[in-house]
């Protein structure tokens, strides 16, 4: 087993600076032709102020307390430098000691919901966007769909992509989004996708995809890990960064759907 000590290490002096917002609104022509609305799950949405990921988070590390036998410390060390070098905690137990996934998914996932609340201006928002809303998620479907039907969302999506359908291989590997392309017949340059983690956005921009950053509204905690806090102004993989998905969904009704008004005086 790598040794969580040094691994830590490799984690150390991380520079955090705060992420760009972007002062661009929805346009017509860059939306007009969308016909496929993917979203992420966690902390895209529901806020991540919410407190459900940090849940996740801590059956994560729990169970690789209860695997390795290590102390609290050394367990978050190693979770944190699988997370960073596979895309999932998951990922890196699976190549490097062949844990079972469905065990994996199905303890971390086992979490209380009751904090989530409906959410029905975004219900209405999603459900304005004309074509097809699809959920991408690096988590389990169960999950997904427990994390949609306590949001108020269950009827909203026409599916649920989720990490056993990318066959345990998570985003932002390229196989995971062709796989989900074949799967729902997506052409990207036709998509949309929202996400709160910009590396995972790298393959839809080079796809063709406009892309969205969903990011925690000022003033509210960031529970990205500081490598995924984004470094500079400029990505050139993400078209818009939001703090406020529902309004930045009614912008593009708005402007998208002749007939839709907007909510805006």
């Amino acid at each position: 087993m790598p040794n969580a000590t040094s691994e830590a290490a490799q984690l150390d002096d991380i520079e955090v600076r705060p992420i760009a917002f972007s002062a661009n609104a929805p346009a017509r022509l860059e939306f007009a032709d969308v016909d496929t609305w993917i979203f992420d799950l966690d902390n895209t949405l529901y806020p991540a102020d919410s407190d459900l990921w940090p849940k996740i988070d801590q059956r994560i590390t729990a169970f690789m307390i209860h695997l390795f036998g290590l102390d609290g410390i050394s367990a978050r060390a190693l979770q944190k430098y699988y997370y960073r070098r596979y895309g999932t905690t998951l990922r890196g137990l699976m190549i490097n000691h062949g844990v079972d996934p469905h065990a994996f998914l199905e303890f971390v996932h086992d979490i209380d919901r009751s904090a989530l609340l409906p959410n029905l201006p975004l219900a209405e928002a999603i459900m304005a966007l004309p074509g097809r809303k699809l959920i991408l998620t690096n988590g389990s479907r169960a999950h997904a769909r427990l994390t949609a039907e306590a949001l108020g969302l269950a009827t909203v999506f026409e599916d649920i992509f989720d990490i056993v359908d990318a066959e345990l291989v998570p985003k932002p590997e390229r196989a995971t989004y062709e796989k989900f392309f074949a799967k729902h017949h997506v052409d990207p340059k036709t998509a949309a996708m929202f996400e709160d983690i910009d590396r995972n956005l790298c393959i839809p921009h080079e796809k063709g995809m406009i892309t969205v950053l969903v990011v925690p509204k000022p003033g509210c905690d960031d529970r990205r890990e500081p490598f995924e806090i984004a470094a500079s102004q400029n990505l050139p993989h993400v078209d818009f960064v939001s703090s406020d998905l529902e309004r930045f969904l009614r912008d593009i009704a708005a402007h998208t759907i002749p007939s839709a008004q907007s909510a805006e005086s």
